[in-house]
This record gives structure tokens, sequence and C-alpha cells, in this order.
């Protein structure tokens, strides 16, 4: 008890020092003689705007910015009375009454403040924001308090309320990189401040109590509602008269459509490169022209689609799943869209290009790639079966997904199908080390042990790697590496940073024709399970499931695009029993493909290859049209 009352008396010690200080220097003239020195000159604050740094589309068109400043500087008395009346009701009712600093708040936080035993209340006026805006940080110390107090009586002796509240107004934060309240009204509403209504002010001066729970282009709900606040104070100080209250509480939010929002997680990860790159001042200043790869139409959708499909799996699986995106241009490496996460907002972990989740089965392609590049045919046949293998003292038993065992069938059948045992079994034939030897030519960051467990995909990539890696089935066996910028200009035009992606035939088009044929086999078989539906072009792609459901992919491509995108927890947890990538992840690919326009119909395969239809379980070739096994594969002429 003695404790907390001395600690009382501690906190309450430093505000009367703060107090007494205040009052002495400002009643005996101790300012008075600073102030008529003009120590404080604003002059340095005369408006230079900065030029912002664009990204650009594929097409020319601007879908992002850094910049510090939005708009050009306002002068007070262009700014309408009704604004200047919401942002002195929200953020300080005395503004045109005190000296800088508010006695009765000061009194009110120490008392707040000394119950609670700890600084949770400040009592700062529009004099004391703007000295904090241009001079300080907002981190909560008495030392910071009392130089910011000065400072307002300071510039209060110095400056006109005019003035001061014209300086405030153009240099406020409004979230999303806005700053001053033209550049809000323009933003928000497509409008001058001139042409703004009493509820959009009110809707501004809302924001900057805290820009991340009330900017109305991340929370609009919350901006609302702080906006109907803003009203009724406007009212009950006489400002409004109670038919504008109501006419205006009533108002539908409307925002102007913009791009700005578009691709969240991959501007932030531009954003830190070039940051990284060229330092935080020039990217935010010195108007650079940033061509980035990506396709403003593809990424809409893509966004759209995945957040339409995600937010079924939240309420089917669980709250927390969550997942990535990447679209790229199957010949070029150049990425039309990422999906980074469910919500930027919550979360700025780039999933696309970050996270690390073991890849399952679509490591099987590059095993059979070996396969075939070593004379094995996807027409010969294994066994599916129990199997036993042994890891030095211990014994290992795998098995596959469905928990059955169908003997005899193709490789062509095993690698549609995703068969865990026949692949195991060929990676055993072709030998654990070369399949390591090639894997690692796909671009796989991870150690790559040279174990039959390499098989099922036992190792970790990014969502990158992936589509990389299995876009070389589309890309008649050459990697391309995916990149999303192409070259950085300065404000004279002049490129300062070209992007040269690696480019490198990593199989034979012989054997990459051969795997992309097998491939499609079975996207047309999930598409044929849909009722009344067709796809528009041919398509390969492959799932990807691990232990216990943690992660399921799927990785697609037409001849056009390839998509790869996942699903999972970021623990990573078990999503449930029996989540299979054709439920979760293949509708995204599906509705994405769907919606965008294709060029190519059909993949164009090495001409050395000669097509051949076969029974997919014994191996054989098979012309009869009633056959229900029969498959069509790639066989050397």
């Amino acid at each position: 008890m003695a404790f907390f009352i001395a600690k009382k008396m501690s906190t309450f010690k430093i505000y009367l020092f703060i107090l007494l200080f205040l009052f002495a220097s400002f009643s005996f003239g101790f300012l008075i003689g600073i102030l008529n020195n003009k120590l404080i000159d604003f002059s340095i604050l005369e408006y230079n705007p900065n030029k912002p740094s664009i990204l650009l589309d594929d097409e020319g068109n601007e879908w992002g910015r850094f910049e510090l400043d939005k708009r050009g500087y306002t002068k007070f008395e262009k700014i309408p009375k009704h604004l200047i009346d919401a942002f002195v009701a929200a953020e300080d009712r005395n503004f045109f009454k005190h000296l800088g600093i508010s006695w009765k708040g000061i009194i009110r936080s120490i008392f707040v403040n000394l119950r609670h035993v700890k600084k949770i209340q400040g009592a700062s006026t529009i004099t004391q924001q703007l000295i904090r805006l241009l001079f300080f940080d907002s981190k909560k110390t008495f030392k910071r308090k009392l130089k910011e107090q000065c400072f307002a009586l300071l510039v209060e002796n110095q400056f006109s309320k005019e003035q001061i509240l014209e300086m405030y107004l153009n240099y406020i934060y409004f979230g999303c990189g806005i700053y001053g309240v033209e550049a809000a009204s323009q933003r928000f509403f497509s409008k001058s401040i001139q042409e703004i209504s009493i509820g959009e002010a009110a809707l501004l001066a809302g924001i900057v109590k805290s820009p991340l729970n009330y900017c109305p282009l991340i929370c609009p709900e919350s901006s609302k509602k702080r906006r109907n606040l803003i009203l009724s104070i406007m009212y009950d100080l006489g400002y409004i008269k109670y038919e504008d209250l109501q006419k205006e509480k009533t108002g539908e939010l409307k925002f102007l459509n913009s791009n700005q929002n578009l691709a969240c997680h991959l501007k932030e990860t531009i954003r830190i490169f070039l940051e990284e790159k060229f330092g935080k001042q020039k990217v935010y200043s010195s108007g650079f022209k940033i061509q980035t790869t990506i396709n403003s139409k593809i990424q809409k959708i893509a966004e759209e689609e995945f957040k339409k499909q995600f937010i079924n799996l939240k309420k089917e699986l669980c709250e927390d799943v969550d997942g990535a995106l990447i679209s790229m241009d199957s010949k070029t490496g150049e990425i039309k869209a990422v999906v980074g996460g469910f919500n930027f907002l919550s979360s700025k972990f780039n999933r696309a290009f970050q996270a690390k989740r073991q890849i399952g089965s679509l490591f099987k392609p590059i095993i059979y790639a070996l396969a075939v590049e070593n004379g094995i045919s996807f027409a010969d046949t294994e066994i599916d079966e129990p199997i036993e293998i042994e890891f030095g003292n211990s014994k290992w038993k795998p098995n596959n997904n469905t928990r059955n065992f169908e003997g005899k069938m193709t490789l062509a059948r095993a690698l549609s199908f995703s068969n865990n045992i026949i692949a195991i079994k060929v990676l055993l034939k072709i030998g654990c080390h070369n399949a390591v030897k090639l894997a690692k030519k796909f671009r796989f960051a991870d150690q790559l042990n040279p174990y039959p467990s390499l098989a099922l995909g036992c190792i970790d990539v990014t969502l990158k790697e992936s589509i990389g890696a299995f876009n070389v089935f589309a890309n008649d066996g050459v990697y391309i590496e995916p990149h999303y910028l192409k070259w950085i200009k300065n404000e004279q035009g002049l490129k300062i940073w070209k992007c040269n992606p690696e480019k490198e035939p990593i199989i034979s088009s012989v054997v990459s024709s051969q795997v992309a044929k097998v491939l499609t086999l079975s996207v047309k078989r999930y598409i044929d399970k849909l009722e009344n539906k067709t796809f528009k072009c041919e398509a390969i792609g492959k799932t990807g499931t691990t232990n216990k459901s943690r992660t399921c992919w799927f990785c697609g491509s037409t001849p056009n695009l390839t998509t790869s995108i996942y699903i999972g927890c970021d623990n990573p947890k078990s999503m449930g029993e029996n989540i299979y990538a054709v439920k979760t992840v293949f509708p995204i690919w599906l509705a994405l493909n769907d919606r965008i326009n294709i060029d190519k119909i059909n993949f164009s395969y090495d001409p050395s290859l000669k097509e051949t239809t076969i029974d997919s379980f014994t191996g054989e070739k098979s012309s009869d049209p009633d056959n229900p096994n029969k498959v069509t594969i790639f066989c050397s002429k």
C-alpha cells in the first residue's frame, strides 16, 4: 500500500513540476523573451510537394504509388467553415479560446492518470498535435509532452489561430498515405474540399484520431459510426441545425473507386525492396516510375475469387485458415497477380513470398520427369501395394491418401491420381541422389535429402518456388524465374534498375511434353465431375496435400497462365480430416481462369512425339471407345 501511494505521489510530483514550470515560465516572461526572438520559424514548412513513385501495371496504368504528399496546399480562406467546425468539434473544442494548451484537459488527465497509476490519457490541443506532427514522434513520454506544451505556447504567440489551423489541416494524416484535407477529400470523395458536405467534413474530422481504425478505405463501418459521433458533437456545440444532423447521419458512404488498394501485399513487398535499395526519402519524393508485371484486371479477379472462396473456407474449416496465390505468364515468368493473404490489414505477412510450406505431391512430376529421361514410359506399369522401407534402425511403411491399394497400374494413372506407393518405387528405381540433382535445378532453396520420402515432397518451399518449378512443364522444359518488377526509371526517365530473370532449360521438351500430357488428365477429371461444366482450353494441373491436411496445394497452367495456390493455417495446424485441394483451392483456379481472356487453346508439344491411347491399368493400347479406363499419352515415334 505504501509503495502504491509512493508511486502515485511520484507521478503527481512530475505533473506538478510540469504545471509549475509552465506557469512560472509563462507568467514571468521567460517564454516571452524567446517568443520575441521567434525561434520557431515555420518558413521551413513552406509547401514543397514531393514527387511520388508510381507503380505501373503491364498496360502502363497506375495501380499504386508511394508518396507523402497527395495534393496542393490549401489556404485557410478556401477551407469551408463546416470543415473547420468539424475538426474543432472532434479534436479541440476550445481551440479559439486557449493559448495553445488546455489547462482543464491537463488537470483532468492528471487525475485520470493518477487513478490508474500510469499514463493513459493526454490533453493535446490542435496546436500540440501540429507540433507533434512536425517536430516530434508519437512516443508518450513526460519529457516529450513538456517540450510539446512549451512549443505550443511559442507557436500560439507567434502565429494566428487561422495560420495554425491552416497548417494543421494541410499536414494531418488520414491513413493509406494520405496527408492533408484536400488530398483526403479528393481520394475519398473525388471532389475538392470546397464541395464536401457537412457529413463528409465530419467523416474527415473523425479519421485523424486513429487513421488505422477510422479510415473509410480500411474500416467503413467504424468510420461511419465515428462520423455520426462528430455530427452529434457539432450539433451540441451549435455548429449545425437538427435537420442537418438527421440528414447527414442517414447519408450513405460513397467513395471513389481506385486501384490504390490493389495487390496490397505485393505493394508492401515492393516498398520494402525500394527502401532497402534506394532509401526511404527517395522512394517517397524522387518521382520514380516503377514498371511492374501486374495485370490489374487479372489481379482484381484473383482477389475477388480468392476472397470469395476463403470466406466459405473460414466458415467450413477454421477462422484462422489463410493462404496465397500467384499467377504468372507461362512463357515470360511475369507475375500477373499476387494475393499474399486473406486480409492485409490484419496481417502484412506476404504468404506468396515469405511462407514456407511442405510441397507434398507437387514434387511428383519432377520424379516422373527424371524417370522419362531415363527411358521409362508412362505406359509402363508398377504394382500399387503395401511396402516397407528400412531407414537405418527404423522402418517406414508409407500409404496412399485413400488408404487403399489398386494393384497393377500405369505410371500415367499413378501420376494423374497422385499415387504415393508408385511414386516412391519410381524414385528408388531412378535413384534418390539423381532426383536431388535434378530437383536443385528447379530452384528449390530448401535442403534436399536423398531419402525415399522425397517422392512425397518432404521439403519446404515458398509459393513463388512452387510456381517456378511447376511452370517448367508448361514452358517446354525451360525454367523462367517468376518476377514482378521489370524496371525502375528516375524522374529524368533514365533506367536506374532493371530485372534480369533467370532462364535455363532444365529438361528437354520431349520430357516436359510427356509429363504435361499426363497432367492434363487430372484437370479434365476434376472438371468432368462438375455438373454442366466445360473448360475453354487445354490445362495441366497437380494437387498436393500434406500430412494431416496442414497444407493443400494446386498448381495449374493454361497455355497462357500458370497459377499456384495454397491453403493452410500459419501455425501450421491440421485443417481437419479429409481436406483436399480439389474442394479447397482448385475452385479458385477454375473461377479465375474462367473469367480471364485466353489467347491460346492448346499447348505446344514436342513434334517428335505421337499420341497413344492406352488402358490406364494395363498399359496396353486401347481403341475401345467404351473403355472407361483409357487415357491418351505421348510416346516417342
